[in-house]
């Protein structure tokens, strides 16, 4: 398939005086976070609130900022998440996917709305009883 990327704007969703930032998006669905590279942290003056252990694609281990109120906005969608800070380039990894209902296009090399749901982003909010036997 190879390397997948869309076009993203992030945000300090806390401080609307913060001008955006327009971002190409590594698309990694086998990360779970949103990461961005320290300077644009920096950029949005995004606070640190914890640090989380990152593991990373060789099994190696690092600790790494995680901040919080981040917005993301891509083709129409848009959603609010945490960042793990570190790395060069931004990463939209799964979560922030779901949370805007995209998925990758392989052919485009790209991700988009979801097809099933073209208008707006739709979210599984269900829970299921278990059956006693």
């Amino acid at each position: 398939m190879g390397i997948v990327t869309v076009a993203v704007r992030l945000y300090n969703d806390a401080r609307g005086d913060i001008e955006e930032i327009d971002a190409e998006a590594l698309v990694d669905t086998g990360a779970m976070n949103l990461c961005i590279p320290e300077q644009l942290a920096r950029q949005l003056k995004l606070e640190k609130r914890y640090e989380r252990e990152v593991i990373l694609a060789d099994g190696g281990r690092k600790l790494v900022p995680y901040v919080s109120g981040v917005r993301v906005e891509t083709q129409g969608r848009g959603c609010v998440t945490g960042a793990l800070v570190f790395g060069n380039q931004v990463l939209l990894g799964a979560i922030p996917m779901e949370d805007m209902d995209l998925v990758v296009h392989p052919a485009r090399r790209t991700a988009v709305p979801n097809p099933e749901n073209p208008n707006i982003a739709v979210s599984l909010a269900m829970s299921f009883a278990v059956q006693q036997p």
